[in-house]
């Protein structure tokens, strides 16, 4: 029984503020080892609950937080960046399921740090009419597959936004959001053993959980930040710009939908 585990450092107890994500500080360093040790709690209930092989991908900025020599042996890692499918890069239709470890709401949500994959460009992102944040566009993905989003781990504001799209998932709720950069929130032991409850229980459960599909062919709308970021994505040939910060795409698949997210937030870069 194969599980995919996509972590994020957000969503992990005790973060609270950007610079726990930014690389180059003392609150960075401290953030990534919550973020491994999560990942390990999350493993540990995994193969508690029936897994034999378990699969983690770095899913946070450049993708290179989680301390290697740190994670529990019988699991693999990705690390790195860029890579195909970014945040649920090496997921397949062998995983039973998915766990979204340490995620957030989507941007301009009340949860902690909440952003949708980039903070700097996205507003919102709409796919096939749904206002998605990330666990919402890589679980349609996933969807796409046949696999279902079986545990998330986060704040209360993560599992209010998801509950509709994956009603049989498990919920790991490790703090409770008091504003963008504050929390109140499980100390970090408890944290780890509430996810570690809550993985075995999603990996006896997996059988039970729908995937989250979409229907009909795929329509992506995305809602820049600021005009500019607009005028540079409405330079690419699929794309239709809607208004001042609007463009929409006709992407195949949720693949694609998510590979044009991508592309969208690389290009960014261009005007930081």
């Amino acid at each position: 029984m194969k599980i995919y585990i996509s972590a994020d450092i957000e969503g992990v107890a005790g973060v609270v503020n950007p610079q726990h994500g930014v690389m180059g500080n003392g609150e960075y360093e401290r953030a990534r080892r919550l973020m491994t040790q999560e990942v390990n709690a999350a493993v540990e209930g995994a193969f508690a609950g029936g897994a034999t092989e378990v699969l983690v991908n770095d899913s946070h900025g450049d993708m290179r937080n989680l301390l290697p020599e740190d994670l529990d042996p019988r699991a693999e890692v990705i690390l790195g960046k860029p890579k195909p499918i970014n945040m649920f890069e090496g997921l397949t239709p062998e995983h039973v399921g998915v766990f979204c470890l340490g995620y957030h709401a989507r941007a301009r949500a009340h949860g902690i740090l909440a952003h949708t994959v980039n903070g700097f460009a996205f507003g919102r992102i709409h796919l096939n009419g749904l206002e998605l944040g990330e666990a919402g566009l890589y679980g349609a993905y996933a969807g796409s597959l046949g696999v279902p989003v079986i545990l998330l781990t986060g704040d209360d504001c993560l599992q209010a936004e998801t509950q509709e799209l994956f009603p049989g998932a498990t919920y790991a709720v490790v703090k409770h959001s008091l504003g963008q950069r504050s929390a109140r929130s499980l100390a970090p032991e408890r944290a780890r053993a509430l996810i570690r409850q809550k993985a075995e229980e999603a990996v006896r459960n997996a059988a039970a959980v729908e995937p989250f599909t979409l229907e009909g062919p795929c329509r992506l709308e995305v809602e820049f930040n600021s005009p500019a970021m607009c005028d540079l994505a409405a330079v690419i040939p699929a794309a239709t710009r809607l208004d001042a910060v609007r463009v929409a795409f006709s992407p195949e698949s949720p693949e694609h939908a998510v590979r044009w997210v991508n592309t969208l937030s690389a290009l960014s870069s261009f005007l930081r």
